[in-house]
């Protein structure tokens, strides 16, 4: 069997890139459609869905805003809540022996 011309394939690239369109198209409907059903069921609007309007998590929040510090260099007065890395300062402490809990607020 030959090997297709160029011209060939060419032709069966547009073919195959006009049913990917097709396919996008309608999957696009039907999600939109979709959407849209469980919107009318769940009583959600726009706004509930652009996570504009008010959300369970941030209704449950208590404040939100920044963590109060836990530990602190007594030296520097740098601090540290707790959470994510040790700062360097804390590190070098701990690496000369001193506990962490040394520098609870």
């Amino acid at each position: 069997m030959p090997s297709p011309t160029l011209s060939e394939l060419m032709a069966q690239k547009a073919e195959l890139e006009k049913q990917i369109a097709e396919t996008q198209k309608i999957e696009h409907h039907a999600a939109l459609t979709q959407i849209r059903d469980l919107m009318a069921q769940h009583g959600l609007t726009l706004a509930d869905v652009s996570g504009k309007g008010r959300s369970m998590r941030s209704a449950s929040k208590s404040g939100g805003g920044k963590v109060a510090p836990k530990y602190r260099d007594s030296a520097t007065g740098d601090t540290w809540t707790g959470r994510g890395l040790k700062p360097k300062w804390l590190q070098s402490a701990l690496g000369t022996g001193r506990s962490q809990s040394d520098f609870l607020i």
